[in-house]
């Protein structure tokens, strides 16, 4: 398990400078005083700092690269992954597959990639109070994803405005709804709304 020890005028900034340089949050963390700060005489002479030992014992990225791992060698797949932690985001790229093990891998309309995540987001997510997103991309899928999606908003609007009539799409998940949605929300003219139930849910794009 990754540790570190640091040392500063309180236990408080020892254990914050300690959390900085590992990446984790307290709740991931053990931390152990190895020396309480104290004031020498007249407070000035004799002075000691606080030491701390901050040891991960719940690392997220870690969490996500031993499941991935074991994912993708369940599925037969070649592969390994990228992990870089963001505030409270964890941002999962799988890398280093071919093109068929990426098919594979993002299913259709990115159904399989979906589950992978949702996985991963149940693992990181157990027991844990402050809730992490984990966004999980193979080859930069997602962003080519969004742009067919917003190409295809700007389309069926402009139908929707010719023909005076609902549009409805092909049922989507709630991600990718929220980009139509997104993509519409200022185009005069237009509104959109959900129907159905997931997960046959579907946006709905008509002119007001």
């Amino acid at each position: 398990m990754r540790s570190v020890i640091k040392i500063s005028k309180t236990i408080e900034e020892a254990v914050d400078m300690a959390l900085e340089e590992l990446g984790v949050n307290e709740e991931d963390v053990h931390v152990e005083v190895l020396a309480e700060p104290s004031k020498g005489l007249f407070g000035l002479i004799g002075n000691k700092d606080a030491t701390v030992k901050v040891t991960v014992t719940n690392d997220p990225v870690e969490i996500v690269e031993n499941l991935l791992n074991r994912i993708l060698l369940h599925m037969s797949v070649k592969g390994s992954c990228m992990v870089r932690k963001e505030g409270s985001c964890l941002h999962v790229d799988i890398i280093d597959i071919s093109s068929s093990d990426m098919g594979i891998v993002i299913g259709k309309r990115g159904n399989t990639l979906d589950s992978i995540q949702y996985l991963l987001s149940l693992a990181v997510n157990k027991n844990r109070e402050n809730y992490i997103k984990v966004i999980v991309d193979a080859k930069g899928y997602r962003k080519r994803r969004e742009d067919t999606l917003i190409r295809l908003a700007n389309k069926m609007a402009q139908k929707a405005k010719y023909s005076n009539r609902p549009v409805r799409l092909e049922p989507m998940n709630p991600y990718e709804r929220r980009i139509i949605h997104s993509a519409l929300q200022h185009v005069d003219g237009i509104d959109t709304h959900s129907e159905g139930e997931d997960p046959y849910r579907r946006v709905v794009i008509e002119a007001k």
